[in-house]
């Protein structure tokens, strides 16, 4: 895993020192090696940061030229199934010098072309490629959106990297915030792509090649899609009931665990995080059903009580799986301390609180092993999320009955339905997973409200701030929903409303948040996640699956739930899904109070005039009071204006 960045069509002879700030930039994504490339007359510059994975000789140093000299890459990123594909270009006479990935990415291109290669690699990804023979650079991202990649034109130069702090590097360049960005990010808590934050530069999308040339033609060829994958699994819908769910638990066993062992290939040691929810709880059993060591597991808990602490859970897995578990306890301070230094990991407005305890994780897990793999993506591809379970009902509900929504959140305070909650959770544990009812009754009644459709109301509900213009400054102009390609698309209808949820948040919600959220929390501390549920064939394989075999019974994930009942008790499975949030709400009116009050003064954002102020005080305000509980909608405004005050 590494990091990228470069400069082409640029007329001016600084490049070399240029581009060398720009990789300096992102040390932390590459501490191993580091190295630049230039073409003067062509104008074009390479950067690259390298965490040495596969191949750690100088064999595997980049930028990397292909054997005829005609392309030259800087590429972040693993490509699981590199061995097959070596094996496949040796029978067609391709010789090798070491044993990186790297170096069969660029000869797969030299015999099969930048598009058709892309195609064959199963990976995570993001590079660049210069084509001295067109003098084209092709830049290119992952199905899924693992792997960051930000570009831009300033003036006739093109910028690339896979962080924007080294955008900023490349000294002419003048950034402005872009509003249509935050309102973006303040409604979603995070900037989809292909935005950023700032006026003309952008990000790849997942899936995608951008081919350009120096006439600032551009061309995009989308290689894979996730909308497209998901209708062609589709219509091979497999046949799921009680006669054959342990055939098809067989195959899902096999296909899952093929990803796993891929994902496992390399010559440094690899981890796995275990939260002992049932992702990486499975992810965790088929690594140990692979090896006759113990794999090293690791997990963080907390002593207080405002956190979900499923350590005990995980330490109880890891034990009846016999890993190597480390486990660590938090401290109030440990986590407090990380909040000044997001603006600087994330580089870009993200407001997913769950960033706090993610980049601890990793930091625990680097001290023993350079590569973890993680259960990112269960969620989306197997039913995991609750709205999945109750959204559709909700809104069926909502529409035979108009008024009682918005009736229960009139006569019934926030605080009145925790309280119900809170015995209802006694008195029926099964629903213990509903928490923070009043907020969510009262976010409910909102989001329907202002929905036309189901797909509105689903916005609606994914959304932190519903209507980001309310609260801004200045008009954003248009902010168009990041679920708006699946949402006008004809791939779904109201009958199948949950399964357009799920591809909705697989092409949103999924790269936008938690692949973001992932990507800079481990590789802020030098630390390669890979994720197995985020694979092809196993993506294919969820899709041919009828919704029966991921929600049965009110209950997500059935299908993994059966295959982890393999390696578990059943009681353990049966705990409900916590999360890994931050409490927020509670540090706001305590530990972060004076940080808070610091970053929304009222003088600072008159100035700044982003935010109305007004506003921003009457939501302040009713958050100390306990009148209402804006948690979410204040973290998002104040990592915007940390994010401001570090780079404005």
């Amino acid at each position: 895993m590494c990091g990228i960045t470069g400069i082409v069509y640029n007329n001016n002879s600084n490049e070399l020192q240029c581009v060398t700030d720009m990789t300096s930039a992102i040390h932390s994504r590459g501490p191993d090696d580091h190295g630049v490339w230039l073409d003067q007359a062509a104008g074009v510059a390479f950067g690259h940061r390298r965490l040495s994975i596969i191949d750690l000789s100088a064999a595997g140093h980049q930028p990397m030229h292909s054997a005829s000299k005609r392309y030259v890459i800087t590429y972040n990123g693993e490509i699981y199934n590199y061995l097959d594909i070596r094996k496949e270009l040796n029978a067609l006479g391709v010789r090798f010098v070491g044993h990186s990935d790297t170096e069969v990415v660029l000869a797969a291109i030299e015999v099969w072309g930048i598009v058709e290669a892309i195609k064959r690699f199963n990976g995570m990804f993001a590079f660049a490629i210069w084509d001295a023979a067109t003098k084209k650079i092709y830049l290119a991202r992952d199905r899924f959106g693992e792997k960051p990649l930000y570009y831009g034109w300033i003036n006739n130069t093109l910028i690339f990297g896979s962080e924007l702090k080294a955008l900023k590097k490349y000294h002419p360049w003048q950034p402005r915030v872009l509003p249509k960005a935050v309102a973006l990010f303040l409604r979603y808590s995070y900037v989809p792509a292909p935005f950023s934050i700032y006026e003309d530069i952008y990000k790849i999308t997942p899936g995608t090649i951008l081919e350009i040339d120096d006439k600032k033609n551009q061309k995009q060829y989308i290689y894979w899609s996730a909308v497209s994958a998901a209708k062609e699994a589709a219509q091979k819908i497999k046949t799921f009931d009680a006669n054959n769910e342990q055939v098809v638990l067989n195959e899902l066993h096999s296909c899952l665990a093929t990803s796993v062992k891929q994902r496992c290939v390399s010559d440094v040691p690899v981890g796995v995080f275990l939260s002992g929810g049932i992702d990486s709880s499975l992810v965790a059993s088929l690594m140990q059903e692979q090896n006759s060591c113990p794999v090293k597991t690791f997990t963080i808990g907390f002593h207080e009580k405002f956190f979900n602490n499923e350590a005990p859970t995980a330490k109880k897995i890891a034990g009846i799986l016999q890993t190597e578990h480390t486990e660590h306890y938090v401290s109030l301070k440990e986590m407090l301390d990380v909040v000044p230094k997001l603006p600087e990991i994330y580089d870009e407005p993200f407001a997913d609180s769950s960033q706090i305890p993610t980049y601890i994780v990793s930091s625990l897990a680097r001290q023993q092993v350079k590569v973890c793999l993680s259960g990112d993506g269960g969620d989306e591809l197997f039913g995991g999320y609750n709205r999945y379970v109750w959204l559709n009902k909700i809104y069926q509900l909502s529409q035979r009955f108009p008024s009682l929504f918005p009736l229960l959140a009139k006569i019934f305070t926030e605080k009145q339905l925790d309280a119900v909650s809170a015995i209802t959770n006694k008195i029926c544990p099964k629903l213990s997973c509903v928490a923070a009812l009043g907020q969510k009754m009262h976010k409910t009644a909102r989001s329907l409200c202002l929905a036309k459709s189901q797909k509105e109301f689903y916005a609606n509900i994914v959304s932190t701030i519903i209507n980001p213009e309310d609260i801004m400054a200045t008009s954003p102009h248009s902010s168009p929903g990041s679920y708006d390609d699946v949402a006008n698309g004809d791939w779904a209808n109201n009958n199948d409303f949950v399964h357009w949820m799920m591809l909705a948040d697989t092409v949103s919600y999924l790269p936008g948040d938690i692949l973001t959220k992932v990507d800079r929390a481990s590789m802020g501390v030098g630390l390669e996640v890979r994720t197995p549920y985020l694979d092809p064939e196993v993506y294919s394989f969820a899709w041919s699956l009828p919704l029966g075999a991921k929600i049965h019974d009110h209950k997500n994930k059935y299908l993994l739930r059966k295959l982890l009942a393999r390696f578990v008790p059943q009681k353990i499975l049966d705990l409900p899904k916590v999360g890994f949030g931050a409490p927020i709400g509670a540090w706001l009116k305590g530990p972060l109070k004076d940080w808070a009050e610091n970053l929304i003064d009222e003088n600072k954002l008159e100035q700044q005039q982003y935010l109305r102020s007004d506003v921003v005080k009457k939501y302040w305000q009713e958050h100390l009071s306990g009148k209402k509980d804006w948690s979410y909608l204040m973290w998002n405004i104040l990592m915007f204006q940390a994010w401001l005050e570090k780079n404005e």
